[in-house]
């Protein structure tokens, strides 16, 4: 278990395994960046040829280890790019990066920029993250042997009371994130739509107990209850599993909150894409088809332990997307939660199915904003490439959720819902609205559109997280191979600026 610790000391004269520093691109070269002043003054005038026949250039995510032979009192320097310029989302970035680059060190200090609140944030955040391993299924946990014991952030404002919080609160968030990441990782088989439940279910339970502990409610409705209430989307693309589907509701009301947030994540916990079935070499990475609800989950459970003082009222929709004799078929009927009608045109556009049932459930709550995550089209990831989500919806809510996506280092694009849009979500001709029409073009403007029926005018956003929700490639910055855990954090510091509001 590693400890971390918030301290003002020299990089320098720090007794560590290894000191972490920064390294930025300027005209005439690369330059310590700050906070590692002292490393430059303990080597002077060799610095710059050092950093010359190393080949230091300061480019991001650049990584360079040098044996310190004394010059310092730690035996390892590891200099990190920051690139051209130094910004949180740059620091964050290097910092994880460092992580990976430190193996078997008992102890880290990490001298990167930390001269604000907001550093100190992302230099936490991304050491913690970067060093993030999923070894559950290993039977030897290499990426667990090397993690340093103690970790120091080094820091000139270590002793203010606002860069201590954001310190400890830096460590909250970050827990939420890789919590997400290993259900995301976990393997389909292990985490149907009943295991997914009960996993949010012991989680709440874990928050909640003891004294001073936050309270945060939970209700289950399994296949029976969601038969009772009508919950068509659900219980339709679940129809193809053994595995039953789930419905989960988490509330946390605080007293003194002025705000009420809703957040709903689609939890397919995988998609074979139904009778409408994917290539095979489509669905290696389908257990990732949850993120968006173990995204709403941990956001909710890491707004509690921070005692944000607003309500949170989250929907979690899970079930199983697989081929039987009893799966939904294309041309069926589907009516939602709320008596909207359904053509299903696409077995594997589902996520707008179960989505669409807990909206309804979530506008009978009367919040003041709704926010839904979902791993919902491929489209957006032709769109945005592999790291940016998408955001659509209300013009004032996309742009507070892309303010609140810059704070947390997440990149989020905003994408448009046309006009035309209403009339192809409307062509079906035996229900209210289709839910597919195979047109190539639009895919993942549509699908927001066809979501947005379901939110009966509560100003709202869409979060499509397709792209960035798993990593299949290598890691890079903090975001390490497989679940990345994205919008959480982006949702917690929402939650914290609609707080906030008068």
């Amino acid at each position: 278990m590693t400890s971390y610790t918030l301290r003002s000391a020299s990089p320098a004269k720090t007794r560590s395994d290894a000191v972490v520093v920064g390294v930025v691109q300027t005209p005439k070269g690369p330059e310590l960046a700050a906070g590692g002043e002292d490393v430059g003054q303990a080597y002077g005038r060799k610095l710059r040829p050092l950093l010359a026949t190393l080949g230091v250039t300061g480019k991001a995510g650049e990584v360079v280890k040098v044996p310190t032979t004394g010059t310092l009192s730690s035996g390892l320097l590891v200099l990190v790019g920051l690139g051209k310029t130094v910004t949180p989302t740059a620091v964050r970035r290097a910092a994880g990066a460092a992580a990976r680059a430190v193996t078997n060190a008992a102890s880290v200090a990490i001298a990167l920029p930390a001269d604000s609140v907001e550093l100190v944030r992302a230099v936490a955040e991304g050491y913690e993250l970067g060093a993030y391993t999923y070894t559950t299924y290993k039977k030897e946990k290499d990426g667990a042997t090397g993690t340093p014991g103690e970790v120091v952030v080094l820091s000139p404002i270590s002793r203010r009371k606002e860069a201590v919080a954001a310190f400890a609160d830096a460590h909250v968030v970050a827990r939420a994130v890789a919590t997400t990441r290993d259900w995301v990782n976990t393997p389909p088989g292990d985490f149907t739509p009943p295991a997914f439940a009960d996993a949010v279910v012991a989680a709440t339970s874990e928050l909640t107990k003891g004294r001073g502990a936050p309270k945060v409610s939970i209700r289950v409705l399994d296949e029976k209850e969601l038969a009772e209430l009508g919950c068509g989307g659900i219980l339709g693309v679940g129809m193809g599993s053994d595995a039953p589907p789930r419905l989960v509701e988490l509330t946390y009301a605080p007293k003194g909150a002025k705000h009420h947030l809703a957040l709903v994540g689609k939890g397919i916990t995988f998609d074979s894409g139904g009778l409408s079935i994917k290539p095979a070499q489509s669905m290696g990475e389908m257990k990732s088809d949850m993120a968006g609800a173990a995204a709403v989950a941990q956001a909710t459970f890491a707004i509690a332990a921070l005692g944000l003082p607003i309500k949170i009222s989250a929907f979690l929709p899970m079930a199983e997307n697989m081929v039987s004799g009893s799966s939904v078929r294309p041309g069926d009927v589907l009516s939602m939660y709320g008596g909207t009608t359904v053509e299903v045109l696409n077995t594997d556009a589902e996520g707008r199915l179960v989505l669409a049932d807990a909206l309804v459930r979530a506008t009978e709550q009367k919040p003041d904003v709704i926010l839904d995550v979902a791993t919902l089209t491929g489209h957006m990831v032709v769109a945005l490439g592999d790291r940016v989500a998408g955001v659509l919806g209300s013009e004032d809510v996309v742009d507070d959720v892309l303010a609140a996506a810059a704070t947390a280092g997440e990149e989020m694009w905003p994408m448009p819902i046309p006009e035309s849009m209403e009339e192809r979500i409307k062509g079906s001709k035996i229900a209210d609205l289709a839910q597919h029409d195979w047109i190539r073009w639009g895919g993942g403007l549509y699908a927001a559109a066809f979501l947005r029926e379901f939110t009966a005018g509560v100003p709202w956003a869409h979060l499509d997280i397709a792209g960035p929700s798993f990593n299949s490639g290598s890691a890079w910055g903090h975001v390490t191979s497989g679940g990345t855990g994205v919008a959480v954090a982006t949702l917690v510091d929402y939650a914290r600026t609609l707080s906030q509001k008068k």
